[in-house]
């Protein structure tokens, strides 16, 4: 006969009621926590009456002060004495009880405990084995999850038990083996039994019949040992498994002993007074649980009657706001109608804005295309205009120094950087446009533009008078081209609008911080004046003042552009006028006075020519104008140029001359000239292309890229950038 060995889970709950103590800071929890403590104690001394005793008064306080946690341990301990000594079905009902306690406050522990002791009492009663296991399973998730080593082995042996006692030894001895070291190195008398008469059933089932007898022998050597009367009832089932297997070898002397043993243990363990006392107590806590129920359904009844009176209200209240709802649902029917309408008038609107809105993006796509067209257009003649002077002064030394070429140069400069300006008018508002830095000489700067407005001063008889600080330092770095453009635009418009007078220019050091200098220019006419109501608009775009004659025309972007720029320059720009009297423009412009920073531009701009190092250069231009100007400027630098009209006539040169480098116009006849340096790539041709266009690099930088051409120069360009553009990309 197989014998089940249980581990009841009471122990842990003693040790933990006694931490909960001290943790507490509620008089009546303590209360309770010391009366479950003590009904623990009693249980395992197996004085049932005491252990009801005190887990019944434990469980009064702890449902009137709605602990929920405390209930359930109080029911785990009823559960165990019903177990033990009485009513199997009962325990199971307390154990239950417990259990919807412990699940409702989610504490892992208890829910370990109770599953554990339902496993017992499906098992040990062999009630349902299959049931039993799968509580003892689900306890020991619980222990896992808390990494108890300790309920973990209680857990896993009355899982073992249990497979045992179905005589399932392959699945059940695989948990006694987990444990056997932990039990052996331990000092759980207990566990030590219940291991060990394990083993001599399992032993006894393989007719191992000395190793059966040396495990059973060392499990009566535990139960000898043992003086906890709880476990005496493990000793008492130990005594019968031991006396079964003498029988079963025929040693009827031992089997006899053993058996009087079990016998004279249990008549002492389950006496008819500890029955009669656990049916005492029992009789008394269902009377409890009884009253409970009635008191719970007096309350409930009570909740009724206060629900049905508030149902009354709310039927009343609902009437009200029913009523309340169909007023505001007839407001809302003619207030949808209203929007209806509305959003229909919305509608049309909208689709005439946004028709409206699709000509203004034509328009304005129609006018940035105008733009850009005119300003290549006009880049293409100034390429010309500017070249042809640097070939004059290149060739004819002896006008170096000629105030009317430098004039031409100057002028042709500007018109390049005004045709640019038009073009970006827009960008500079989106930050697009960046400075560069260069070395000046401020004075130098503003005496050549005086010279190139002579002409406007004389038709109009005025007089251009410059005033410099000698404070400011002799070299200036900064953008001088930007601010020639201011200069010229706010000169041009005091001579225009100025007759018999003066323009005066004065340029002011306001202080100078290590290397920044901060200075004040001004630029003052005795003119014809700005009206008051006119001022503040002079800066915007396309915006023009029709002051006393209509001859004063202009394109309307001059001090848009002028603003827009010293803006560019992190300065500040005010306008003072007085109509008959004069306009005073100030601006402030902060720029860099560092001398060893304007070396190092200086020298960036040298292209070392003097090693006679001859380059050999395509140049596919359909412009005869700019064939004779890039012609001549390379060959007086000592370069070697070949020249063809079309792109297909430079893929049939390139594949039988060698070239250090190709000047690739983009808007050509025929091929332009993206689709030129496409082929010469696709042909394997890796010559340096270098884009000679006057279209804005913006404008074209991913065809750029995706023509695989190498780098791009902007008609009209300084000869010096092309110079150093090719020696960089030929001799890298």
């Amino acid at each position: 006969m197989i014998t089940f060995k249980r581990f009841y889970f009471v122990l842990f709950f003693c040790i933990s009621s006694i931490l909960g103590v001290a943790q507490s800071t509620n008089s009546t929890n303590k209360e309770a926590k010391e009366l479950l403590k003590k009904a623990g104690q009693s249980f395992l001394k197996l004085d049932t009456k005491k252990s009801l005793d005190f887990a019944q008064k434990a469980l009064v306080i702890a449902v009137e002060n709605d602990n929920d946690l405390l209930a359930a341990k109080a029911y785990n301990i009823i559960g165990l004495n019903f177990e033990e000594f009485t009513d199997y079905k009962q325990a199971i009902e307390y154990y239950n009880k417990g259990l919807v306690l412990a699940n409702k406050v989610n504490n892992d522990t208890v829910k370990g405990w109770l599953n554990n002791n339902l496993g017992n009492v499906y098992c040990y009663r062999k009630i349902d084995f299959l049931k039993g296991i799968k509580h003892y399973k689900e306890g020991l998730k619980y222990s896992i999850k808390h990494n108890d080593e300790y309920e973990i082995m209680f857990s896993k042996l009355n899982i073992g038990s249990a497979y045992f006692a179905v005589e399932d030894f392959s699945n059940g001895i695989q948990y006694f083996n987990d444990v056997k070291d932990y039990i052996d190195k331990g000092d759980d008398i207990e566990a030590k039994i219940s291991l060990n008469s394990n083993f001599g059933l399992y032993y006894n089932h393989l007719n191992n019949d000395k190793k059966a007898e040396e495990y059973y022998l060392k499990a009566v050597h535990y139960c000898e040992q043992n003086d906890i009367e709880l476990i005496k009832s493990n000793a008492c089932d130990v005594y019968h498994d031991i006396s079964s297997f003498y029988y079963k070898i025929k040693n009827f002397e031992k089997a006899h002993f053993y058996l009087l043993k079990h016998d004279e243990l249990q008549d002492k363990i389950y006496s008819e007074e500890r029955v009669n006392d656990v049916k005492v107590g029992g009789l008394r806590i269902e009377r409890d649980e009884i009253n409970r129920k009635i008191e719970q359904i007096q309350k409930e009844k009570e909740i009724q009657q206060q629900k049905l009176e508030s149902n009354r209200i709310f039927v009343i209240l609902l009437g009200i706001i029913f009523f309340v709802l169909l007023l505001l649902l007839l407001s809302l029917i003619r207030n949808n109608k209203i929007k209806a309408k509305a959003n229909q008038d919305l509608k049309e609107a909208n689709a005439a804005l946004l028709d409206a809105k699709e000509k203004a993006e034509e328009a304005s796509q129609l006018k940035t295309q105008f733009i850009s067209t005119i300003s290549h257009e006009l880049r293409t003649p100034l390429y010309g205009v500017v070249g042809i002077t640097d070939i004059i002064l290149e060739e004819h030394k002896e006008l170096k120094n000629s105030p009317h070429l430098k004039s031409l140069k100057f002028s042709a400069k500007y018109l390049l950087s005004l045709v640019n300006d038009i073009l970006k008018v827009y960008k500079i508002e989106e930050n697009q446009v960046i400075l560069e830095d260069m070395v000046f000489n401020i004075y130098d700067e503003l005496t050549v533009i005086k010279d190139s407005l002579h002409f406007l001063a004389i038709k109009n008889n005025n007089q251009i008078h410059i005033e410099v600080d000698n404070s400011i330092p002799d070299v200036l770095v900064g953008d001088k081209i930007r601010l020639s453009q201011i200069f010229i635009n706010l000169m041009s418009n005091s001579l225009k609008f100025t007759e018999n007078g003066i323009v005066n220019v004065k340029a002011t050091l306001i202080e100078k911080i290590d290397t920044k200098c901060y200075l004040k220019f001004q630029v003052i006419d005795n003119g014809i004046g700005i009206a008051k109501e006119d001022q503040n608009k002079v800066f915007e775009k396309f915006v023009q003042v029709y002051r006393k004659e209509d001859d004063y025309q202009g394109t309307g972007l001059g001090l848009t552009i002028v603003k827009k720029l010293v803006e560019l320059f992190n300065g500040t720009i005010q306008l003072e006028s007085e109509e008959g009297k004069g306009t005073t423009i100030t601006f402030t412009l902060p720029l860099e006075s560092d001398v060893t920073k304007a070396k190092s531009i200086i020298n960036n701009f040298d292209v070392d020519l003097s090693i006679r190092k001859e380059y050999k250069i395509l140049v596919v231009e359909d412009n005869k104008i700019n064939q004779v100007v890039t012609k001549k400027l390379l060959e007086n630098n000592h370069f070697k140029c070949n020249i063809v009209d079309d792109g297909y006539a430079a893929l049939e040169l390139i594949s039988k001359t060698h070239f250090d480098a190709i000047l690739m116009d983009i808007n050509m006849p025929i091929i332009n000239g993206f689709e030129t340096s496409k082929l010469m790539r696709q042909k394997g041709i890796q010559t340096p292309i270098i884009a000679v266009t006057a279209f804005d690099k913006q404008d074209i930088e991913e065809k750029i890229i995706d023509a695989q051409i190498d780098e791009v120069i902007v008609k009209p360009f300084e000869s010096h950038k092309l110079f150093e553009t090719i020696k960089r990309l030929v001799d890298k």
